[in-house]
């Protein structure tokens, strides 16, 4: 909502009318160019901002790919490595008790 510029009654009477009339239009253009520049330099802004958060979103969604093979790979090698564990003291378990 703009605000209008206002001058007092002693301003009025000494410039008259139609100077200070002229005075208070040329505060609101000044008002209304620097809420417009202003208004498009925080649009720009934003659109970096919005740029710059999905080029790091997509660089997460890379890293975070990466860190889920990686723990796959973990689990598949330490499955592994138990299954070996398990066998080898399953082993001498059955060994005994076909033997007992």
């Amino acid at each position: 909502m703009p605000v209008t510029a206002k001058l007092s009654k002693a301003f009025y009477e000494r410039l008259g009318d139609e100077i200070a009339n002229e005075l208070v239009e040329w505060f609101n253009q000044v008002d209304a160019t620097y809420r417009s520049d202003l208004r498009d330099l925080n649009e720009q802004n934003f659109q970096r901002f919005e740029a710059h958060l999905d080029r790091r979103f997509a660089e997460f969604e890379t890293r975070f790919a990466q860190l889920e093979t990686t723990i796959e790979r973990r689990i598949n090698a330490q499955t592994r490595w138990m299954f070996g564990a398990w066998a080898m003291v399953l082993i001498p378990i059955l060994g005994l008790w076909f033997r007992g």
